[in-house]
């Protein structure tokens, strides 16, 4: 399994997910500015390790504060990291859990308040593998045996502190001895289908093809799609979810050749606080994404770009949200309430 990130004793590692597939190389973080430096750059990515790596530069902040003004500077690191990306609620998540453990440190000796910190962050880092397996457990038997499974980004073990949310459901159902292949959007603009899921696909001798963005709803009539899952960044009470860009249209297409459309997603990734998807934050993204490829122009410079990173998919198209604690079903301002309600099953 891919290791993403890791708290060693030299400061955070992470594979750098901007140099996959060609170079697999890691990037060391001794600060937390270098950490929300390569959230904010994508060197890190997807939900779930971006959770992880928040919890982990709030850690490292507080490694490197003196005791003198040790309240203001535990707000000022976790306002820098909190500034990265506004889609993904696991972000906010991961910190507002590191301040709740400050706070009920403070007073402390200074050496004992960054111990524990490390070990919050630590288990942040273990709970997010165990959480996953648990989605895949639940996700596999959703799968049909023998058909292809469409993905859309990467929702996989590089985006997670390890095992993946929706790429973990295809993991439990290969374990569990069904027969599938996966088919992977590319993923336009930043290409994290073809440069990533593909790869981890290979990794794991799971049988992957890679398709355009445009190709999806060509393979969900052709009757070979047995399902698509997904990630996800943030669902709202009502079961609208944000994910990558294009997820909408994956999902209205699913919907209409009858394909089941899952979301695989943690607990931490509810924001029951939101209505309805109209409330989620998009994030934007530089133009170049778009009017370049790997650095090399694609359009006239001087182009117009719109590069909202994500989408929001209205619930009606969602046949299922797979979390660790079990399966969510329409009316989903129910069942996604009683799931956030019950106790962690992980573990």
């Amino acid at each position: 399994m891919v290791e993403t990130i890791q708290w060693t004793g030299r400061g955070v590692v992470m594979i750098d997910q901007t140099r996959l597939p060609f170079e697999e190389t890691y990037v060391t973080c001794r600060t937390y500015g270098e950490v929300a430096d390569a959230i904010r750059g994508m060197v890190i990515r997807g939900a779930p390790a971006i959770g992880v790596a928040a919890a982990m530069g709030v850690a490292l902040g507080v490694e490197a504060a003196s005791a003198a003004d040790l309240d203001n500077e535990v707000e000022r690191i976790c306002a820098t990291l909190a500034a990265t990306r506004p889609t993904a609620v696991n972000l906010f998540w991961a910190i507002g859990r590191m301040k709740k453990v400050y706070a009920s440190m403070r007073g402390r000796p200074l050496e004992e308040i960054r111990a524990r910190l490390v070990a919050e962050a630590q288990l942040v880092y273990r709970e997010d593998i165990a959480i996953n397996q648990a989605i895949g457990r639940h996700g596999a038997p959703l799968v049909p045996d023998g058909k292809t499974v469409l993905t859309h980004c990467n929702a996989g073990a590089l985006a997670t502190a390890g095992y993946g949310t929706a790429l973990g459901v295809v993991r439990a159902a290969v374990e569990g001895g069904k027969k599938i292949d996966v088919f992977s959007d590319e993923t336009r603009p930043f290409l994290q289908g073809a440069r990533l899921t593909v790869w981890e696909l290979q990794h794991d001798g799971i049988p992957a093809t890679l398709i355009t963005d445009n190709m999806a709803g060509h393979f969900l009539k052709s009757g070979r799609i047995g399902c698509v899952v997904v990630g996800a960044d943030r669902i709202a009470a009502n079961g609208d979810v944000a994910n990558k860009i294009g997820t909408y249209g994956v999902a209205v297409l699913a919907k209409e050749n009858g394909v089941p459309f899952f979301v695989a997603a943690p607990i931490s990734t509810l924001d029951l606080t939101l209505a309805s998807g109209s409330q989620i934050p998009i994030e934007q993204r530089p133009a170049a994404e778009v009017t370049h490829v790997f650095g090399t122009p694609v359009a006239p410079a001087g182009t117009a770009v719109e590069n909202p990173a994500f989408d929001v998919t209205p619930s009606r198209y969602v046949s299922a949200i797979i979390t660790e604690r079990g399966v969510a079903r329409a009316p989903y301002g129910e069942s996604l309430g009683r799931l956030a309600a019950a106790p962690a099953q992980a573990g």
